[in-house]
């Protein structure tokens, strides 16, 4: 029997190794976007994690020297998908996209639904439904790398506004992508931590540990760095977001006894009139 030591040591290493084979490259498009190629070095396969702008995309796969082979579409929003169909032109990817429509996703050869498993080079890819930025939105968890692309669900120390779900639909959705494992790295699709560190402190002024994330976080900005990725932890530490069962934002927000949902749902309001 393998004693806690060595089976947490075997883990360790089985994730490095992986990691070894897989490369993570992020790179910007628009004026805040973050486009994501993922390339396993033993296959040569690589996917794209949404493609809003089409010369970005090509552009870095030319510089890579990398074939894509798929795209993966967290959902429907233009700046996700605007170059799809000419990425797809370009290099003949499979693009998969959302089941849930509530705007066709053009050049889609595949649809996944909440609860369903992709395969991609070996590796396994869960599918996670996360209504409430839109009706459609899917995350793709890699659960062996503990990597998560969280789209316009989960930002570094915000969440996406709510067009088209509910304060309910994304409180469930946030709470879904907490009971991931801590060390889970969060790759989300824009560059708005600045300002998504300013609002988390207007309602939990009080918290030191995200003062000192704060203060990283512009250390980052300042010498032209990306914020992300983040992990679960992180976000669990320090997002007003993940964060409506928390005494000192609940007090602070004078809602000591109101749901978690609705302290949610308060945050969120503020946050877009901040």
């Amino acid at each position: 029997m393998l004693t806690e030591q060595k089976f947490n040591q075997q883990t360790t290493n089985k994730q490095d190794q992986l990691m070894e084979k897989l490369n993570i490259h992020l790179y910007g498009y628009l004026s805040d976007n973050y486009g994501v190629l993922l390339h396993d070095n033993a296959s040569g396969k690589t996917a794209c994690i949404d493609t809003g702008d089409a010369k970005a995309t090509l552009t870095e796969l030319e510089n890579l020297g990398w074939n894509l082979d798929e795209i993966w579409v967290t959902h429907h929003h233009a700046d996700h998908t605007a170059g799809v169909a000419e990425v797809k032109s370009a290099t003949g990817a499979t693009v998969i996209g959302p089941a849930t429509k509530p705007q066709p996703i053009k050049s889609t050869d595949k649809t996944v639904a909440g609860g369903d498993t992709l395969s991609f080079a070996g590796r396994q890819v869960n599918v996670i439904h996360t209504p409430g930025h839109t009706l459609d939105m899917i995350n793709f968890h890699l659960p062996d790398e503990k990597i998560l692309f969280s789209g316009d669900t989960l930002f570094t120390l915000g969440c996406g506004r709510l067009f088209e779900g509910t304060a309910e639909q994304m409180h469930e959705s946030l709470s879904t992508l907490m009971s991931l494992p801590g060390d889970t790295k969060v790759y989300s699709s824009h560059e708005y931590t600045i300002a998504n560190a300013k609002f988390a402190l207007s309602v939990d002024p009080d918290n030191t540990t995200l003062k000192k994330r704060f203060e990283h976080v512009k250390q980052l900005v300042s010498s032209g760095q990306a914020t992300i990725p983040s992990t679960v932890a992180d976000e669990l530490e320090t997002n007003p977001f993940v964060r409506a069962n928390d005494t000192a934002i609940r007090t602070h927000l004078n809602m000591t006894d109101d749901s978690e949902v609705d302290v949610f749902a308060e945050i969120r309001r503020r946050k877009d009139h901040f």
